[in-house]
């Protein structure tokens, strides 16, 4: 009998007899499962965790119990908690099985990161030094009465609120000072942290939740550098890979919310942990963090239900900018530390999206921008100083690998880079980790994976422009044979790649088509009601928008026709938005004025986008020529819809 397996991260699933090892299961799907010993039960390599899914609980006898070679293993590397060999546990039900960050072969590249030199900083918190008169029998007054009035007296501080473990420690603060000491106070108001003599260091985090990946960027709050940014996958992917899929998961399961959130959190806080360690500063020293994010994720972090968020209306808890202490949210920190989540514009356009427009600030110009942040869930904004708005689109996770027949998330070996040759129709291609490309001396073919999403994206792009991918996305062999081009059941496929085989699919072009359909529908719907047919500059955001190549993301038809020169990256603009938001409180009373002005379109129940979306299911368009785009690239003719009629696969 056999059951079904699916691993998490990589989405990779098929089908297997009962009593398959996890081991042997993962290489016969290609799934990243380290292992040293061969199989043997030594290294500990391999180590997995049982998933769950919506209708796949994750229960641990869908796995065989554990043999002599578990219960007996004493490598290296213990066994973690809930941990199985994959290399013994042998497959018995239907079972998710998650791939822990440190059992893969080729760790997760996060592509997150801050590419700012300068950032205003306009300090939240701010650091005080100040020299308390010593008590004495003339004068009744407490300690914190005199640290009080000195403040007011030296910095003209008053009407302090004292956080109540400055009161524990006071006294003892103030005599290992020698009656002088540094105080943190917030927004001119909360008096939040207290140091015997003199101190210099305020440090805070700025993260951004993906529903993918995490990245937080550690900053001095006084001078706005960035010490340490690093990045993590965010470990609800082994509840769902998509939103939507999470928030299922939080309406079938009574507990679902609650584990969504604490998974989360603790990503958070060791993702804090390793920025403090990399700039070798305390976690004491974290004083302020900001948070970004789309409004799942922003709910689940700040232990807000998100139901309401899977059906129309799509209503949050709070559009609003908040304030929450971060031990609330189980980030181990300076006891007074806040985090500051930056508002949400609407449903499915989150704090991210307001991070970004604060980063590329498209309000503060006349240019009429389309920024755009790709992602599973993409968030468009559209406009200028006189007006913005803002939409949501479902792209899904193709855009990331998922879905494609040899699709891997962005990671070492992954092809990220294709070129097809428009006569002879060879390709040579570049891959994560590589700087040769394919058709290089000493290029490690050993090495290559599979495919991520700016690698599929240019490879259909590619055969469109070569010819083997029509307009309407299906992929017609050529007039004289080519071995690139090989029947695969009803349709075509075209080989990439020999050996390991890696192969661009009907499927494929399929699952790319109808995310890039989305995302080009929800752009023409926001064109639509601003009144115009073309936009000055697009930016493309996020950390996959930041690797597209904006020739070929036009060339698919994922963006509407623009000059080419004025599409570019915008970097993790979210991010950026988030540091901004840290460290300065210009920045948030900005960002919270803007919000609450932008209008928002639901593209859900919009009749006009899945007209949108049918036009854009054409590569690049059924209807828009591109001419823009046709001055930089020949683009095949179109066929008259008779002959297209005629050429059509039985």
């Amino acid at each position: 009998m056999t059951r079904q397996v699916v691993f998490s991260p990589s989405g990779r699933r098929g089908a297997f007899p009962e009593g398959t090892t996890v081991l042997d299961a993962a290489r016969a799907l290609g799934v990243d499962l380290d292992s040293v010993c061969g199989g043997r039960g030594i290294c500990g390599r391999c180590q997995v965790v049982i998933g769950s899914r919506p209708g796949v609980e994750a229960r641990a006898d869908r796995l065989t119990a554990p043999g002599p070679t578990e219960i007996d293993y004493q490598g290296r590397r213990p066994l973690g908690p809930g941990h199985r060999l994959g290399c013994a546990a042998r497959i018995a039900e239907d079972v998710v099985i998650d791939v822990p960050p440190d059992s893969q072969v080729h760790r997760q590249v996060v592509r997150k990161r801050a590419g700012v030199a300068a950032l205003p900083v306009d300090p939240v918190v701010r650091l005080h030094y100040v020299e308390v008169p010593e008590p004495d029998l003339a004068s009744p007054t407490g300690d914190l009465e005199r640290l009080l009035a000195a403040l007011e007296q030296e910095w003209d501080l008053s009407g302090l609120v004292v956080d109540p473990p400055i009161l524990r420690d006071l006294q003892t603060t103030l005599r290992q000072g020698n009656w002088a000491v540094t105080v943190a106070v917030r927004h001119a108001r909360d008096l939040i942290g207290i140091w015997p003599g003199f101190r210099d260091l305020a440090l805070g985090v700025a993260f951004d939740v993906g529903s993918t990946t995490i990245a937080g960027h550690l900053c001095d709050l006084l001078t706005g550098a960035v010490l340490a940014t690093n990045g993590a996958m965010n470990p609800q992917i082994g509840f769902g890979e998509d939103l939507m899929s999470r928030v299922s998961y939080v309406m079938m399961n009574e507990d679902g919310a609650s584990r969504l959130t604490e998974v989360v959190r603790a990503a958070l806080d060791d993702l804090l942990g390793e920025l403090v360690t990399e700039a070798g500063v305390d976690r004491d020293d974290v004083l302020e963090l900001s948070l970004v994010g789309n409004p799942i994720m922003h709910h689940l972090v700040l232990g807000l239900d998100p139901r309401e968020l899977g059906t129309a209306p799509f209503a949050l808890v709070t559009t609003s900018a908040l304030d929450t202490p971060a031990s609330d949210l189980g980030l181990r920190a300076h006891h007074g530390a806040r985090v500051y989540s930056l508002p949400c514009i609407a449903g499915h356009v989150g704090a991210d999206a307001a991070g970004a427009v604060l980063s590329e600030g498209p309000h503060r110009g006349r240019p009429l921008q389309l920024l755009v942040d790709v992602g599973t869930n993409a968030e468009l904004v559209l406009g200028n100083q006189d007006r913005l708005l803002a939409a949501s689109s479902p792209t899904g996770p193709a855009f990331e690998g998922a879905q494609i027949s040899s699709g891997q998330r962005a990671a070492p070996g992954a092809i990220e880079r294709v070129r097809v040759d428009r006569a002879t129709l060879e390709a040579r291609f570049s891959v994560i980790g590589q700087e040769m490309w394919s058709d290089q001396p000493g290029f490690d073919f050993g090495a290559v994976t599979g495919i991520c999403g700016s690698g599929i994206i240019e490879a259909i792009a590619e055969l469109h422009l070569a010819g083997v991918v029509d307009t309407d996305g299906v992929i017609r062999p050529p007039a004289d044979a080519s071995p690139r081009v090989v029947a695969s059941d009803r349709t075509f496929s075209y080989v990439l790649c020999a050996e390991p085989l890696i192969e661009v699919t009907q499927n494929d072009v399929r699952a790319v088509q109808l995310a890039k359909a989305a995302l080009h529908a929800g752009a023409r719907l926001l064109m639509d009601h601003y009144g115009v047919d073309q936009v000055d500059e697009i930016r493309l955001a996020g950390a996959f928008g930041s690797h597209i190549d904006p020739l070929y993301a036009m060339v698919l038809g994922m963006i509407p026709d623009c000059d080419l020169e004025r599409v570019s990256a915008a970097g993790n603009a979210a991010g950026v938005g988030a540091m901004m938001a840290l460290l300065s409180g210009v920045a948030r009373n900005e960002i919270e004025k803007v919000a609450r002005q932008i209008d928002k379109v639901e593209t859900a129940v919009e009749p006009r986008f899945q007209e949108h979306f049918v036009a854009a299911l054409a590569i690049p368009h059924k209807t828009d020529a591109y001419p823009l785009l046709s001055k930089v690239v020949d683009l095949p003719p179109r066929p008259e819809p008779g002959e297209r009629r005629r050429r059509r696969p039985r």
